[in-house]
């Protein structure tokens, strides 16, 4: 069967009240007892499988959990044991799982290319939990839902969702010393519609202030016997990005979003359970930015994408970058620019002065409604909207060309604007443009690039209003380019990536030397130890802008491939 729960992490501050809405007349408390298996070199983890053994009551469960949509459905089997036989395994110190339950289960395909036999000759037990857990089943009481509405429909399935909250440790299979505490809530559909789900997880939600996590208690008891404390941070993974030529506008759109979220919800989930590392929080302000971009360009593909999204979406990125600007100088910057013989520049105090933090942007009560909403609108199933839509591809064409001619376009003021560079160049760049806006499929475009050259601004803040302008834009269409290209499979689709992907970080790496170069110079009125640092990137911002000038070259030599 599939399993389909959200989980939380509890703010200490919001546990008194949600216990009183979790210990109801109607709840009820019991002990679970679990051990996990997996080999030595973690095998099944791997994988993506966890499999344990669970006292539940009075009754033993051989559970197994794998696969699954990455944002909250699994596949799940769980099997009653012979309490007699689990106890005797118990006393001779060797309760093992027996693999050979799941075949001929929904389950197998998950097995399919390990060797039973061996594996189970190989599994160890891993880690233990221990956890106290009250539930408690919440109905559908809408009139939408009624006993009566279910009369009529034999085949309805009332709305059903059992609240769970787990309080308890996670202990080291080998070493009891070495635990790590447990307090969690989830939310799983028992039956009916997935809506249901998502409407009582957002009450619970803004109620108590949850924040979502993906963490499994096995994830967490893999980090447990590692010694470690999150996981690594997650990147954009375009290889599980399922879209093809038949995807409709709302499927495609569906599975942009639903591949940005497997960014964004492992490194938000480290983040709200404490982690401070940088790439953490790299990685899911890229997520972020992927998903804002997706949303903005496909935005007409399905008319059950709520323009909030991107609103909150972008506030949270810019308290992100305003974050990781300042911790990023302060542990990898300043550290290296001292290396190379700089005086000491402190930053702790610039750093405590923020009043927003990573963890108070993630956790904010719109964030994490946005991010529910969002797994909702990637996990709805197929609808009339989906059979009435034309094809993905069919429209794609024109949104990737009208990206390209914003960027030409931003790309040639930015040619006027910069000192050194050659007629020939710009008089390329002015015919490129003008031989675009030719194009029939763009006579009714507007190119709609924000103004970003003010009368006001003096010569360097107008150059570097129109760099972040042009990497705005690269980032964009690369963003775009990425999304669509499993439907354009060829040499000229990833040839066209490749050149915008270089192009993007070499101006990315421009304007992070130009921010640093910022910090430097205002922190040099309070330390003028921080001239050196200013100085310093100063120069380098010279060399970084030759290189961007050769990749924006390249880009635009480069043939599309729509």
């Amino acid at each position: 069967m599939q399993e389909i729960e959200l989980k939380f992490l509890v703010p200490a501050a919001r546990l008194k009240g949600l216990m009183r809405q979790a210990k109801v007349k109607s709840s009820e408390t019991s002990q679970l007892a679990a051990h996990y298996y997996d080999t030595a070199d973690y095998t099944l983890a791997n994988a993506g499988i966890g499999l344990r053994i669970r006292k539940e009551g009075s009754n033993w469960v051989q559970t197994i959990k794998a696969g699954g949509d990455g944002l909250a459905a699994r596949l799940e089997h769980n099997t009653l044991l012979d309490a007699n036989q689990v106890q005797a395994m118990l006393d001779d110190n060797n309760l093992l799982p027996d693999l050979s339950l799941y075949q001929d289960t929904p389950i197998a395909p998950a097995l399919a290319e390990f060797k039973l036999k061996k594996l189970t000759k190989n599994l160890t037990r891993q880690y233990v939990t221990d956890v106290q857990r009250t539930t408690r089943l919440l109905n559908d009481t809408s009139n939408m839902n009624s006993d009566k509405s279910l009369s009529n429909d034999s085949n309805a399935l009332p709305n059903r969702v059992e609240m769970a909250y787990d309080y308890g440790q996670i202990i080291h299979g080998n070493d009891a010393s070495s635990c790590q505490p447990i307090q969690e809530i989830e939310f799983e559909l028992v039956s009916g519609e997935l809506e249901f789900l998502f409407a009582t997880a957002k009450i619970w939600c803004k109620r108590y202030k949850l924040c979502l996590s993906t963490v499994t208690k096995a994830e967490r008891g893999g980090l447990l016997i590692k010694g470690e404390d999150h996981s690594p941070a997650v990147s954009a993974d375009l290889s599980q990005l399922k879209v093809d030529e038949r995807r409709s506008l709302p499927q495609f759109i569906r599975a942009v979003v639903h591949n940005c979220l497997l960014q964004i919800l492992p490194n938000s989930s480290a983040i709200v359970a404490g982690s401070e590392d940088d790439s953490h929080l790299l990685q899911l302000r890229l997520g972020i930015r992927r998903l804002r971009v997706a949303l903005k360009a496909f935005k007409k593909f399905s008319e059950h994408i709520n323009p909030e999204w991107s609103l909150i979406l972008k506030q949270t990125e810019h308290l992100l970058s305003h974050y990781r600007g300042l911790a990023y100088i302060a542990a990898h910057v300043e550290p290296q620019l001292v290396q190379q013989g700089a005086p000491n520049v402190q930053w702790t105090a610039d750093i405590a002065k923020l009043k927003i933090t990573p963890i108070n942007a993630i956790a904010a009560n719109d964030f994490q409604i946005t991010l529910l909403e969002l797994i909702e609108f990637a996990m709805s199933a197929d609808s009339d909207e989906d059979s009435a839509a034309p094809l993905a591809v069919a429209k794609l064409a024109k949104i990737l060309a009208k990206k390209q001619l914003k960027l030409l376009k931003a790309d040639h003021q930015l040619v006027d604007l910069s000192d050194g560079l050659t007629d020939d160049i710009s008089n390329d760049l002015s015919a490129d443009l003008s031989e675009k806006l030719s194009e029939p499929a763009l006579q009714d475009t507007e190119v709609d690039s924000e103004a970003v050259v003010a009368s006001h601004m003096t010569g360097v803040e107008k150059q570097q209003a129109a760099q972040h302008e042009v990497q705005r834009q690269l980032s964009d269409l690369r963003y775009i380019t990425e999304f669509a290209a499993p439907l354009y499979a060829s040499k000229k689709t990833k040839r066209f990536l490749k050149q915008l992907t270089k192009a993007q970080q070499a101006l990315s790496q421009h304007q992070d030397h130009q921010q640093y170069q910022r910090y430097y110079q205002q922190k040099s009125t309070t330390d003028v130890n921080a001239l050196y640092g200013a100085g310093w990137f100063a120069a380098l911002t010279l060399s970084d802008w030759q290189r961007c000038q050769k990749r924006l070259a390249k880009v635009r030599r480069t043939a599309t491939f729509w």
